[in-house]
């Protein structure tokens, strides 16, 4: 049961890596450099449903049962931060698998569906740096703290600034990979050591 508790997250890694690979190699024109990645599950682009759920829903929902696994790991006295921190990065999970059931309207760029999709943006990097800095504060293991600050901090950092040029559609993309290697990694830092 462990074991799977690890596999988890990195599934939930790989598969948003490969989405991410091959529906961009799949769609003519799209470079990476120039389009945001949630393009390539827009309203209207040829296999955007299959992209959406394997760069988010699914991702978002093996996110969300690791998350749960985390927190069934805790011992009773675990501190009330720890707990509300993992709450925060299964609300976390879901925004991130919301923004597949959320695509983007590329032809109006008004529409509800971009404010939605941008909303569970928006809510995914927020629950997911809010909860990594309340496990920062109080995770049982002195890895997991090291590994929720770290993610606090790049999170936030590589999604919210306007970055120049290539970096702006990068730097969001990196957001995706570094709160996805802490999903992977988090179970295992649990268990080290204090």
């Amino acid at each position: 049961m462990m074991r799977g508790s690890n596999l988890i997250g990195a599934v939930a890694l790989a598969l948003h890596l490969c989405a991410a690979v091959v529906f961009a190699l799949l769609l003519d024109g799209y470079s990476h450099r120039e389009f945001p990645l949630a393009l390539l599950g827009a309203q209207g682009v040829p296999r955007a449903m299959a992209f959406n759920l394997c760069a988010f829903v699914v991702p978002g929902a093996l996110a969300v049962i690791a998350m749960w696994r985390l927190r069934s790991a805790l011992s009773a006295d675990a501190r009330w931060p720890a707990r509300i921190g993992i709450q925060l990065m299964t609300l976390s999970g879901l925004a991130f698998a919301a923004q597949g059931l959320l695509p983007l309207d590329p032809g109006d760029v008004g529409a509800a569906s971009n404010a939605l999709h941008a909303l569970a943006w928006t809510l995914w990097w927020i629950a997911g740096a809010s909860g990594a800095l309340l496990l920062g504060w109080a995770a049982p293991s002195r890895g997991l703290r090291i590994a929720s600050v770290a993610m606090a901090i790049a999170v936030p950092l590589l999604a919210l600034p306007p970055w120049p040029g290539a970096l702006a559609a990068f730097a969001p993309r990196a957001a995706f990979v570094a709160w996805l290697l802490w999903v992977a990694l988090a179970p295992r830092l649990n268990r080290a050591s204090a």
